[in-house]
């Protein structure tokens, strides 16, 4: 048995060095390395923040270049696995998106056939997995829907070729700076659950898929990746703009958690969510669809109020306005939780490629609490 202390859920316990991410929970602050994320967002395209994260730079014109031509050369979805993830999107079993992703995304490591272990080849796969998993998921929300597949675009942006795949239809300009916008709050969050899950996987040196597929599979849960789906379930819920305030204080009076509040490593407020909100107020103005935005708003003050009467100074996170915007782009519900995917594989690769580099297997101690000294019995004489 340990003498040190074991913490729940690794709270506050340091795993590793890393230059890629720094979240400033205390000031409320997410930089990636080095950059504000003030500084990137509606500035930077998320093409630059891929080859910031992956390069430890920002990239200059011609290198943007040749990351921009190797994602598009990678958006078209090869005949199997487009078969793959239609008949798993029409199967009776109706699997979720984040499901589909995980399979797919295994799929692809194994009709790989580079099997290599160099630098060069894990950033053509990380190239691929960014751009593939994107087309995919608008795939999945199409199949979802009834609707036929839609092919790529290759003279539209990351952002915009992921909306022109999911709605057939050119999306406007602040959909797609939104989105791109989206895109770049997600894109990293330090050691989080599916990231550390990403280098726990590599760490035994097995492939970038294996680890992008540990990823998926961890972000898929509740506590990680499904809170944005939830908040605006809760709104579609509650249906209406008049009775939003009295419903939400019924649920807090319950004791019902209401998503898109709190967060584990921030004490002040989200970053990401302060700067979603002000994208969501201005899109749902513009397509003249304010309902879920006006839901939003009196939901953050009801909480808000009702936290501060206990002496908690709680705050919204990044989840709670990506819902309204989401929805005003004419994404459904479902899609949210991946579309989480499609930002977040630029980190999870990044990492992949930064434990690769310098790599020791990841192997923590437990604090046993088990009994010690049992005495073995024979079976034909235990009760």
């Amino acid at each position: 048995m340990s003498e040190a202390k074991a913490k729940a859920g690794l709270q506050d316990v340091v795993a590793g060095d890393s230059s890629i991410c720094l979240v400033d929970g205390k000031e409320g602050r997410l930089v990636y390395q080095g950059y504000d994320i003030n500084d990137l967002a509606g500035k930077a395209s998320f093409e630059e923040v891929v080859y910031l994260l992956w390069y430890g730079k920002l990239p200059n014109v011609s290198e943007l270049s040749a990351l921009d031509a190797a994602l598009k050369q990678n958006r078209e979805i090869p005949s199997d696995v487009l078969e793959l993830v239609k008949s798993l999107s029409n199967s009776a079993a109706n699997p979720s998106g984040m499901e589909i992703l995980r399979t797919a995304a295994s799929y692809l490591g194994a009709v790989d056939p580079n099997k290599a272990m160099d630098r060069e080849t894990h950033i053509q796969q990380a190239t691929k997995l960014v751009s593939m998993l994107a087309s995919i998921t608008a795939a999945v929300g199409r199949f979802k829907q009834g609707k036929e597949y839609v092919a790529p675009r290759n003279d539209l942006g990351h952002a915009a070729n992921f909306l022109y795949m999911l709605t057939g239809q050119e999306a406007d300009e602040l959909s797609v700076e939104a989105f791109d916008v989206a895109l770049i709050l997600h894109a990293d969050h330090e050691f989080n659950a599916s990231t550390f899950t990403a280098r726990c996987t590599v760490a035994t040196l097995s492939d970038m898929y294996s680890g992008v597929t540990s990823a998926i599979g961890a972000l898929k849960g509740p506590l990680h990746g499904g809170a944005n789906e939830d908040v605006l379930r809760m709104l579609m819920e509650i249906d209406s703009v008049e009775n939003a305030a009295t419903e939400v204080a019924n649920k807090l009076e319950n004791g019902v958690k209401v998503p898109g509040f709190g967060h584990r490593v921030y004490r002040s407020y989200d970053p990401r969510g302060l700067v979603l909100k002000r994208y969501a107020k201005q899109l749902t103005e513009k397509v003249n669809n304010t309902k879920w935005f006006e839901m939003t708003e009196i939901t953050e003050g009801v909480v808000l109020e009702h936290f501060a009467k206990k002496g908690k100074d709680l705050k919204y996170n990044v989840d709670l306005y990506s819902g309204s915007l989401y929805n005003a782009m004419g994404i459904p519900v479902e899609l949210f939780t991946p579309l989480f995917v499609i930002s977040r594989v630029s980190g999870w690769t990044a990492h992949i490629l930064e434990q690769y580099a310098n790599n020791r297997i990841i192997r923590p101690v437990a604090d046993y609490v088990g009994p010690v000294d049992q005495k073995f019995v024979p079976i034909a004489e235990r009760n």
